[in-house]
């Protein structure tokens, strides 16, 4: 069964939205760092297997390496000499942007391969329990 999947520009537009890649209805986050297990509206899974959050790592650490290249060139011509302060302030940057970029990097992750390959669906009497108030 091939499953229809959104036009790439509603994905990305869920993935900053920190969506659902498959539905768009459902946060991928239950808590601050806390990915949730499955989607409740559609059933699609984010967490599949072990290892399988080492992609949302892989995210992480190249949008941090591109930011701070990007700082660094930019300092250069406004700090010029004073590279104490530059190697400071990328330090910086490169302890707090991973943190502030967790949620990005794992509905960019969820978001690519939902793209690429497909999230597979859980089985449906667990997506009911899902729904189910407690």
């Amino acid at each position: 069964m091939i499953r229809q999947r959104p036009p790439i520009g509603k994905t990305l537009a869920w993935c900053l939205l920190l969506r659902c890649p498959a539905c768009g209805r459902s946060r991928i986050f239950e808590r601050l760092f806390q990915v949730r297990e499955r989607c409740a509206a559609c059933g699609v899974i984010f967490k599949r297997e072990e290892g399988f959050f080492v992609g949302a790592i892989m995210v992480a650490v190249v949008a941090t390496e591109i930011v701070i290249v990007l700082a660094y060139i930019s300092s250069l011509s406004i700090v010029a000499a004073h590279y104490q302060l530059i190697i400071a302030a990328l330090f910086a940057v490169a302890l707090f942007f991973p943190v502030a970029f967790y949620h990005h990097s794992w509905s960019i992750w969820l978001s690519f391969d939902h793209f690429i390959e497909g999230l597979p669906k859980g089985p449906e009497n667990q997506l009911k329990n899902l729904t189910k108030p407690k």
